[in-house]
């Protein structure tokens, strides 16, 4: 996703302090675990119109509102991957990767949305896209939904009406059908929690749609009901043949309470409640449905507000088991930390601070029986002019010694993508930051992409699985 714009980006916040900092690790990653590097479709690709490509709510966003993006630009070319996806595979060659996770484009698939018209141009692609990867053993790690829907759909009301749970597992279907011979790890949905609270709720997002507290919430509902039915289509139709893997992609930015009071205490516990557990827990306890903390809290608000019931429409007992289980593995992205408070004093504060990326997955850990993950995003938008970026390559060299330390503590970690392999397009924030291990030249019209230092940093790690921090190369020199 690269980051969202509600998460405030500092200039340089760099709260990893002697005190706090992991320890800086010699020992090795696991031999069996596996490194890659991620983009989304409508960030990278461009050719926003071509071989029939249907409208996305961000192709229809930046036309219709322009200004709500920082520096008015758009997704049109964006890194160019449609056309230059074999350069793509060159650079995950080069980190030494053999993972990449990529999306599908909705549109691009389904210019309509629903399956009444299949775009074989769309399909050719991502077959040439697929067997290139394969054919310099990278292996493919497809996001079927990231964030963008097709504006023909979003017109009958998008993710705010039930259809959509049959016209996403439609289109879920196709992919298995084509794709699904070759690729073996699927993700359903990309960050439910944050695309439905700025799509649906704030409106920063596509298709802006502002109902918070209501939209919202209706918008997750469909989000776990469409995921579980895709997967469950896998699971019955496909895996016996097939023999991948779904799951989903959620993530969390770790709170870290103000002050110990129990107000902020509480105003920690909410905060995970609310933006993790309100997808996992439905998913991946034994019990199923909402965390009975979100429930509570919906409805005492949603009462004193005036409304005649909660505001979270309640799953049915039928629901809550179609959804649980529903996913073979958690994608889970994160990238920084955030302080959560019951005043106004920190408004708007994060923190890049890796202690809090331990937290987080030692609590998907022991509060959610271990499952297999994949940190399926975390990077750092920190660029200074020029190929060396020395905020960036301690932020990596950080958060992976931290995500070393929870897996030798027992963390069911199998793999890490770093987002993202090439500047792109960052949503509201337009191309005003830079998360690429590699720069994209956007005055370019060919889109020359060159190495940053953190990239042959994370080049060395990928190949010693070792973290070092005295590690030192020039980019200007290779």
């Amino acid at each position: 996703m690269g980051r969202t714009a509600f998460l405030v980006l500092l200039s340089v916040l760099f709260a990893v302090t002697t005190e706090g900092k992991p320890k800086q690790y010699l020992s090795r990653f696991p031999e069996d675990f596996e490194f890659g590097s991620a983009t989304a479709a409508y960030q990278a690709e461009g050719a926003w119109n071509v071989d029939g490509k249907g409208l996305s709510i961000w192709d229809h966003l930046v036309r219709t509102k322009p200004e709500q993006i920082f520096d008015n630009t758009t997704g049109d070319v964006a890194a160019n991957s449609y056309f230059l996806h074999k350069r793509d595979t060159e650079m995950l060659k080069e980190l030494g990767v053999k993972n990449y996770r990529m999306s599908i484009s909705w549109p691009r698939i389904l210019p309509n949305g629903d399956a009444s018209q299949v775009n074989p141009l769309g399909i050719a692609h991502y077959n040439a896209v697929i067997d290139e990867l394969l054919a310099n053993g990278i292996t493919p790690f497809v996001t079927i939904y990231h964030w963008d829907l097709p504006q023909h759909l979003s017109e009958k009301g998008g993710w705010l009406n039930d259809d959509i749970v049959e016209w996403f597992s439609d289109y879920a279907r196709i992919l298995y059908e084509n794709f699904g011979d070759r690729v073996k790890n699927w993700l359903t949905v990309n960050e439910p929690w944050v695309h439905c609270y700025l799509g649906y709720g704030s409106a920063l997002h596509a298709p802006q749609v502002k109902s918070p507290g209501v939209g919202y919430y209706e918008c997750g509902r469909n989000m776990l009901l469409a995921h579980a039915k895709a997967y469950r289509i896998y699971d019955e139709e496909f895996r016996p043949s097939q023999g991948g893997e779904v799951g989903i992609v959620l993530s969390l930015d770790w709170p870290i309470a103000e002050t110990d009071s129990e107000d902020d205490q509480n105003a920690v516990k909410d905060y995970i409640a609310f933006g993790l557990g309100h997808f996992m827990d439905p998913i991946f306890t034994k019990t199923g449905n909402y965390p009975q903390r979100v429930i509570e809290r919906v409805e005492k608000a949603s009462i004193q507000q005036g409304f005649n019931a909660s505001r979270l429409r309640p799953l049915t007992e039928w629901e809550i088991d179609y959804i649980k289980g529903t996913a073979d593995f958690l994608g889970l992205n994160h990238y920084s930390s955030k302080i959560v408070y019951r005043n106004e004093s920190v408004v708007g504060q994060n923190e890049e601070y890796a202690p809090g990326f331990y937290s987080l997955i030692k609590y998907v850990q022991e509060t959610y029986n271990n499952p297999k993950v994949y940190i399926t995003e975390n990077g750092c938008s920190v660029t200074e002019n020029g190929l060396v970026d020395p905020i960036k390559v301690q932020y990596y060299r950080n958060y992976l010694s931290a995500l070393l330390q929870a897996i030798e503590e027992g963390a069911n970690v199998k793999g890490y993508f770093a987002w993202s392999l090439m500047d792109s397009f960052e949503w509201n924030f337009g191309y005003t930051i830079k998360f690429g291990l590699y720069e994209t030249d956007m005055n370019d019209p060919d889109r020359k992409r060159t190495a940053r230092k953190s990239a042959l940093v994370y080049k060395e790690i990928v190949r010693s699985k070792v973290i070092d921090y005295e590690y030192d190369v020039d980019p200007y020199s290779q």
